[in-house]
């Protein structure tokens, strides 16, 4: 049954009026640009698309500065809810499918206790979507092990579908479905989710304190990277993602987002408003609803419910991908599930603010075609420019020569890298002035971080445009990647498995270069921070994935590991010692995916 919907307040509207003007505005000067350092031979064809595609392109550079704008002021620290008595029933799902079970079984083990420590009697519901005979079996022999080491029989379940149908989002609803009644709560996990208890106690309290929330989603923090892509990644996210969530919760305000895992909903809101149609036709663009999440927040803001993000909340962990090659299989299975949200542009009676979220998730892919042909038709409009006519006039006596482009090209330039670095200089100021830069190892060492990882984003930028302009043609195409299981575990790659994995890019980067040189030399500077990065994709993509020491990249979690993460490690570390058997299922994972 339809609720009354929450409209967004007077001070969200002012946010996001603020933030879509501020980026228009910033587009617009860009594309002003383009278009004078084009008309100063006559304005083609190329020069339009060419100020179309830069429009396109800075607005969305544009809009994730906003974001970070409108995230740097503190917010009025609110009251922490107390939990109400008594405890309403909870249950903390965790899909899984394929996963390695010592790593997956020990992370509930760690959060069992941590739970029984805050005062909570969870469940806890394993919802097992894994198929194969010899992997099931190890998965109910480690289930046995933890409900021995637990005592949480009749508190910890397992359940393996034979059907498995809808992926994680039909393996959730199958359970709201048989068993959905007995709770009121649920938080839903991934299977390298890691919570705190009194984080689960507190998401408990704030359900509770408002009966109209849906559904509340903690800003997870990356935890247990190695190599150097994977601690630049956690850095990033560690620094950087509490400023740019704080943006996003004053900007969402009720309509929020969902990102699948480490939230909680409220089961009766969930059940009566997310259910998930099968999209008519074929995949990719047909079938299975694959980003589910972003399609469920929406459902239950069209219900009457509010969705909202606490960044406040601490004790709320993940994993996150190791290397280049990782991050790029889970990026073509989100790509697919983004502009699968095409067809869900205009459903009946979605909230206007859902659907510009659904816009932004399919531009965020889309975005890399508009970078790749601004730079392609960029080329072409200098090489079909016409020759200059120093003598435009009859008997003219002195030339004139045409004017240089080179002021306009140069502030544009410095305007887009302008857009990518002064929003995390503008963080970095914030942090040294609040005191969070502490945590990081003080300020030397966060802004020689910072500076590292600003280098490292700008050499990967060209290569993961490529892998993603690959996933949006194949998409566009009609080819379905399908939703495999993520890789995780994954250790270092060697040059030739980055090679074979980047050959093509290597090919692309290699070939313009080459053309433009003979066509028009002018222009090899300009593309050399693209394309350089392209032709050294093999040995980016493999030094990357090797092991870096905790000198660079610190995080607060290295300095005092989180208690439940702690046990966590314990009790992995304790159960390999006896057993190392199960984990060799970590190896078969990744290869899967790859």
């Amino acid at each position: 049954m339809a609720r009354a919907s929450h409209p967004a307040g007077a001070r969200t509207v002012a946010v996001r009026s603020a933030a879509i003007i501020g980026a228009l505005l910033l587009a617009f000067i860009a594309s002003a640009l383009v278009a004078e350092a084009g008309a100063t031979d006559g304005f083609s064809l190329w020069d339009g698309l060419r100020t179309a595609l830069i429009f396109i392109t800075t607005a969305w550079l544009a809009w994730g500065a906003m974001l970070a704008l409108w995230g740097l002021p503190a917010m009025r620290a609110q009251r922490v809810p107390e939990l109400q008595l008594p405890e309403p029933k909870t249950v903390v799902l965790v899909p899984i499918c394929n996963e390695d079970p010592v790593e997956t079984f020990s992370r509930i083990n760690a959060m069992y206790g941590s739970a029984n420590d805050a005062g909570l009697a969870l469940d806890f519901a394993i919802l097992s979507d894994t198929q194969a005979t010899e992997a099931a079996a190890l998965e109910e022999a480690t289930y046995r092990r933890l409900l021995a080491e637990t005592g949480g029989a009749g508190r910890i379940f397992y359940r393996r579908r034979t059907d498995n149908s809808g992926r994680k989002a039909g393996n959730i609803e199958d359970f709201f479905r048989r068993s959905g009644g007995a709770y009121e709560f649920a938080v839903i996990l991934d299977a390298d989710s890691l919570m705190e208890g009194q984080t689960l106690r507190r998401m408990i309290a704030q359900m509770q304190q408002d009966p109209k929330m849906g559904l509340l989603q903690t800003l997870p923090r990356v935890i247990g990277a190695h190599s150097f892509f994977g601690r630049a990644m956690q850095f990033a996210a560690a620094f950087h993602g509490p400023i740019f969530t704080r943006g996003l919760e004053r900007m969402q305000g009720n309509t929020g987002p969902f990102w699948g895992h480490n939230a909680i909903v409220r089961v009766k809101a969930f059940a009566e408003s997310c259910a998930l149609p099968e999209l008519r036709g074929k995949p990719p663009f047909g079938g299975h609803i694959l980003s589910h999440d972003y399609v469920e927040a929406a459902l239950l803001a069209r219900g009457g419910w509010k969705v909202k993000v606490d960044h406040t909340i601490e004790g709320s962990f993940e994993d996150g991908p190791e290397n280049v090659l990782s991050y790029a299989k889970r990026d073509r299975r989100w790509c697919q599930g983004n502009l699968q949200h095409m067809r869900l542009l205009f459903a009946p009676g979605l909230v206007g603010w859902s659907r510009f979220v659904f816009l932004q998730g399919i531009l965020a892919y889309i975005v890399s075609l508009f970078w790749a042909g601004f730079l392609l038709v960029s080329v072409a409009s200098t090489l079909m420019a016409p020759a200059p006519d120093y003598f435009p006039e009859p008997y003219q006596l002195f030339p004139v020569f045409p004017s240089d482009r080179t002021l306009e090209i140069t502030a544009l330039a410095i305007g887009i890298v302008g857009l990518l670095i002064l929003p995390k200089l503008a963080i970095l100021f914030d942090a040294v002035m609040s005191g969070r830069v502490r945590s990081f190892g003080g300020t030397l060492r966060a802004f020689g971080s910072l500076v590292i990882e600003v280098l490292l984003s700008s050499l990967m930028a060209p290569i993961m445009m490529m892998y993603q302009v690959r996933a949006v043609l194949q998409v566009l195409s009609g080819r379905d990647g399908g939703w495999p299981a993520n890789a995780r575990g994954e250790g270092k790659l060697p040059l030739s498995h980055a090679a074979k994995a980047s050959t093509w890019i290597v090919a692309f980067g290699a070939a313009g270069l080459a053309a433009v040189w003979m066509l028009s030399a002018d222009l090899v500077p300009w593309l050399l921070p693209v394309c350089v990065p392209m032709i050294l994709a093999p040995l980016l993509i493999s030094w990357t994935s090797r092991p870096l020491t905790h000198a660079l990249f610190r995080v607060p979690d290295e300095a005092e590991a989180s208690p439940v993460v702690a046990s966590y490690r314990r009790i992995v570390a304790r159960t390999t010692a006896h057993d190392p058997r199960p984990s060799t299922l970590t190896g078969a994972t990744a290869d899967a995916t790859a």
